[in-house]
């Protein structure tokens, strides 16, 4: 089905030039809601070329809402981030007071032909430091084009479940199910997914981030008890 992933795609079109956070801020005054989520990716979560109301995080966050969950989405996606680059800021980009992460990265190391290695190595890094600040995770796969030869796309591929496996997170094999390689679901790019696109993401991620909160709440009642 993966076969043809990333074929037609243009060198280095996650890593556009809108390098900025577009962080959805809860207003000082607003009461916490019970559980806060950061969606922590690149332009697949920052929501590139879309308006920001049809970004990934306001869409799954909108959902969530519509089930009864006191929840917010952050949005810290940052459009061309790579790996290293989600290393670099998670401290400051994932606050105090997260309770649970979706961490969507690697496309861009794919795609501009980075080492499978240290994309593993950056990622073991991440899930080490939230796992140190009790932060409860969702690991969103990407699957690597097999025009990078079988090899390299397997390595890659192997990435996100063995890191799952390894740190105990949670696992959605595939950030793109369902709308990868879809005219209909994506814009002129062939990569990023229009609005529609993200509602079919939103709504096939839907079910493993419940399970994420699921254990968010265990752990609140292990650590209270």
């Amino acid at each position: 089905m993966l076969r043809r992933l990333f074929l037609q795609m243009v060198p280095l079109a996650l890593a556009v030039n809108t390098i900025g956070l577009s962080a959805i801020a809860v207003r000082a005054d607003t009461p916490r809601p019970r559980i806060r989520l950061v969606a922590f990716g690149d332009s697949l979560t920052a929501g590139f070329g879309l308006a920001p109301s049809e970004a990934f995080p306001v869409v799954l966050e909108q959902r969530l809402r519509a089930l009864g969950h006191d929840i917010v989405v952050e949005n810290a996606g940052v459009s061309g981030d790579t790996t290293s680059g989600g290393l670099a800021r998670l401290d400051w980009a994932v606050p105090e007071g997260t309770d649970a992460v979706i961490l969507e990265l690697g496309a861009n190391d794919m795609l501009t032909g980075q080492s499978h290695e240290r994309a593993r190595t950056n990622l073991d890094r991440i899930l080490e430091r939230l796992k140190a600040r009790n932060i409860d995770v969702l690991v969103a796969g990407m699957r690597a084009s097999r025009s990078l030869g079988a090899e390299y796309a397997d390595a890659f591929d192997r990435i996100y479940p063995e890191l799952a496996t390894k740190h105990g997170t949670l696992l959605y094999p595939f950030f793109l199910d369902g709308v990868a390689l879809d005219p209909r679901l994506n814009l002129p790019d062939g990569i990023h997914p229009t609005a529609e696109g993200v509602r079919v993401i939103a709504e096939r991620i839907l079910p493993s981030v419940e399970k994420l909160l699921t254990r968010v709440e265990t752990r609140r009642k292990r650590t209270a008890g």
